[in-house]
């Protein structure tokens, strides 16, 4: 019998496989094809990438804008494949063993549980509210009990899409240990708009994770990068394998960055229609959404099976939750898409909703 790692037979997995919709709104990704000016610029950049180098210049290059963009040294930014990576990664620089808590909100990234485990680490999920808003002063006591290594926020959270003001974050950090590290994952924040960058200065334990995914439409790509002092950020890049970028992602996250702006009216647009569908399935007779500032909407509805099924049946993908989290029975979670496939997906849901009654 082979001799795997001891506790990986009963680790939980991330199913990524997925089946192909005619309309996906279950990953939270941008439906949106790349603005024609972008996507001439990487094509040209594309074709001038030497792919027999080791990625080099392509790394240095990104990390050098996004850090004069937030007035940082290129030592204050680490890049990796997707912000999952690098929240993996540090989880497991504060994990190795059991004495070692790591404290997260629940329900929020599903990821961090399996983060946790995988680390060695003693998961403490710190229960939201009723209507899945956080009560800082039970985080932050939890923290502090647990002597935690590692504290995580993702905001706006995923899947309940609420968020916490810059003064909720730097609460946080003046009422927690300099020992414990802070993690805020800022996957979304483009959608929200007002982002804690601005605290890293002042707090030397906090770390920012941000991802090309969501606003960039880059999902495919695997690009995120983290922000934090160069203390963290040597420590982090010690787990990683050497050359762990490829120069093609790189290259095509560069270009991007570097036209950040022709991106904005993507991001209104995903913002717009969440405003919108917001509105009318509030209207629906058994759907509660809840408050989103991101690019998705959590909804939960009754009979949310039978909804399931009938998306399924005419190829639409969404989020569902059954027993990944009893907190999140009953929710789906639906990300925007093109008004046009918004409004096919809405109008199925609509006809459920009034069938129903």
């Amino acid at each position: 019998m082979l001799q795997y790692r001891k506790g990986l037979k009963n680790m939980p997995a991330y199913d990524g496989t997925d089946k192909y919709y005619t309309i996906k709104v279950n990953a939270n990704e941008c439906n949106m094809a790349m603005p024609p000016l972008v996507n001439e610029r990487v094509m040209n950049r594309l074709a001038s990438v030497p792919i027999n180098r080791y990625p080099g210049e392509e790394y240095y290059d990104l990390t050098g804008q996004i850090a004069k963009n937030f007035g940082l040294r290129p030592e204050n930014v680490f890049l990796g494949n997707g912000s999952s990576e690098l929240i993996e990664k540090i989880f497991y620089c504060f994990g190795g063993s059991k004495a070692q808590k790591i404290v997260f909100p629940d329900p929020s990234f599903s990821m961090y549980y399996i983060y946790a485990q995988a680390a060695q680490a003693t998961a403490v999920p710190v229960p939201l509210e009723a209507d899945f808003t956080l009560d800082l002063d039970k985080f932050v006591t939890a923290i502090n009990d647990n002597q935690a290594s590692l504290a995580v926020l993702c905001n706006p959270n995923n899947p309940t899409g609420g968020v916490l003001s810059v003064s909720d974050i730097q609460y946080i950090l003046d009422n927690i240990k300099t020992s414990t590290c802070f993690l805020l994952d800022e996957a979304y924040v483009e959608f929200y708009g007002r982002s804690a960058t601005g605290l890293l200065k002042e707090y030397p334990n906090l770390i920012v994770a941000r991802t090309f995914s969501k606003a960039y439409g880059l999902a495919g790509a695997r690009v995120g990068y983290m922000l934090a002092s160069q203390a963290i950020t040597e420590m982090i890049g010690k787990s990683f394998m050497p050359y762990h970028m490829n120069s093609l992602s790189l290259a095509v996250a560069d270009i991007c960055y570097q036209m950040r702006q022709e991106f904005v009216p993507h991001i209104q647009i995903m913002i717009s229609e969440r405003k919108r569908m917001a509105e009318l399935l509030k209207k629906l007779p058994g759907f509660a959404v809840y408050p989103s500032e991101t690019n998705f909407l959590l909804v939960h509805v009754n009979d949310q099976k039978e909804l399931v099924d009938l998306l399924e049946k005419n190829d639409i993908g969404v989020r569902f939750f059954s027993s990944d989290n009893k907190r999140l029975k009953d929710c789906i979670r639906i990300s925007m898409g093109t008004r046009e496939e918004n409004d096919t997906w809405y109008g199925l849901m609509k006809a459920f909703a009034e069938g129903r009654g």
